[in-house]
């Protein structure tokens, strides 16, 4: 420790101190002034139910007393970010009716995926608005937006002003359908590896761009445990000695940590690449198995099973998914049912999680303990 204090010491007294390094050292909070969100339905607050139609209730009971465009209950992590900075929840891109972009915009669609997918949602299940497409919204809301914006009235105060794209966080959540995408068109876990690199090139040829257009400060989730979500051990066959102590599918996961060790391998990559950029590499899949694996200790309870669905061992049927409805003798009764208490589940819907699922992966990466470098989140636009 003393080692450190002397070396920061001497440092700091540098007279030709560049201004990169001075901000690395400084212990200031970050000013985000805004943020722009990258992802799919981990974070997506509206860009797919403004596209393709609203999620259906009960999604949003918990908060927001009704859909609001998240498949959830309440609040994602993306949400908990914004307010944490003292941010409006963002708003879709998709989403023309009551949006405000002042702070930011969310360019998340549920089912997106990096690398397109050439299928349509209704085929695949998969959003045609990958990675690059989120990309090219994104480049054109930068031009566009400034032009609207010097029109002066009611635009002036609905979009940001230039100097928000140079200080806004950067968040980026994506690349779990990127995986269970090859497994669903019958690919081998070897054949899904193979083809992650690919992927990650895509990844970092956005980031790139982005960075080209002033962004600096960059928030990147890796993906979490995907063999622990019912719709995925429900659809895909796994073995019982495939099965880890904690009831999930252990090829999966493992394709999900192999993923991961590729992506922040990227994240150094690209910090080499972009000398003014900040990356802070969040290792969620932690966060996330962990509360899966310890649910009863962090106060929940059936970690494997879905709050809101309808029958099977995990409380999901592909069917009759979260507010799906049948018929009987010509009246419509919901079958796909919220469960008594989602505050004690950690799964929503058999793919996403709750509200107080999303609170409590916050909560754990907020300070930066799960991060690669390991600064909080209001620190995140500091170079180390």
């Amino acid at each position: 420790m003393e080692l450190l204090f002397l070396l920061f010491t001497v440092v700091l007294s540098l007279p030709s101190l560049s201004s990169s390094s001075h901000q690395a050292l400084s212990a200031s909070p970050c000013d985000f002034t805004a943020i722009f969100n990258f992802g799919d339905s981990n974070s997506d607050t509206g860009g797919l139910s403004a596209a393709f139609g609203q999620a259906a209730p009960p999604n949003g009971e918990s908060y927001f007393g009704g859909p609001a465009g998240r498949y959830s209950d309440g609040r994602l992590v993306i949400d908990f970010i914004a307010e944490s900075l003292g941010l409006p929840y963002l708003s879709a891109f998709l989403d023309a009716l009551g949006s405000n972009f002042s702070h930011g915009a969310n360019f998340a669609t549920a089912g997106s995926t990096i690398r397109p997918q050439n299928t349509t949602l209704q085929q695949s299940g998969y959003s045609p608005i990958s990675l690059n497409v989120q990309y090219y919204q994104f480049n054109d809301f930068h031009r566009r937006s400034q032009i609207i914006r010097n029109q002066g009235g009611v635009f002036k105060g609905l979009l940001p002003k230039a100097e928000d794209f140079l200080r806004a966080l950067y968040t980026f959540d994506i690349g779990q359908n990127d995986l269970t995408a090859g497994y669903f068109l019958n690919m081998t876990t070897d054949q899904v590896r193979a083809y992650v690199p690919d992927v990650l090139d895509q990844f970092k040829t956005v980031v790139k761009y982005i960075y080209d257009q002033g962004g600096r400060s960059f928030w990147i989730h890796n993906t979490g445990p995907v063999g622990c979500l019912p719709y995925i051990m429900d659809n895909l066959p796994i073995t019982a000695g495939q099965v880890d102590k904690v009831g999930c599918a252990a090829p999966f996961n493992e394709v999900a940590q192999y993923f991961n060790l590729r992506l922040k391998e990227a994240v150094v990559q690209l910090r080499k690449e972009l000398p003014f950029a900040a990356l802070t590499y969040v290792d969620v899949y932690s966060v996330k198995y962990d509360l899966i694996s310890q649910a009863k200790k962090h106060g929940f309870m059936h970690p494997l099973q879905a709050c809101c669905g309808h029958g099977g061992k995990y409380n999901y049927n592909k069917h009759l998914g979260c507010g799906s409805k049948i018929k009987v003798n010509g009246k419509e009764i919901m079958v796909g049912k919220s469960c008594k208490d989602p505050s004690v589940m950690i799964n929503w819907d058999g793919v996403h999680y709750t509200q107080a699922a999303n609170k409590f992966i916050f909560d754990q990466i907020v300070n930066g303990a799960y991060s690669d470098p390991p600064i909080p989140l209001k620190m995140a636009c500091h170079k180390h």
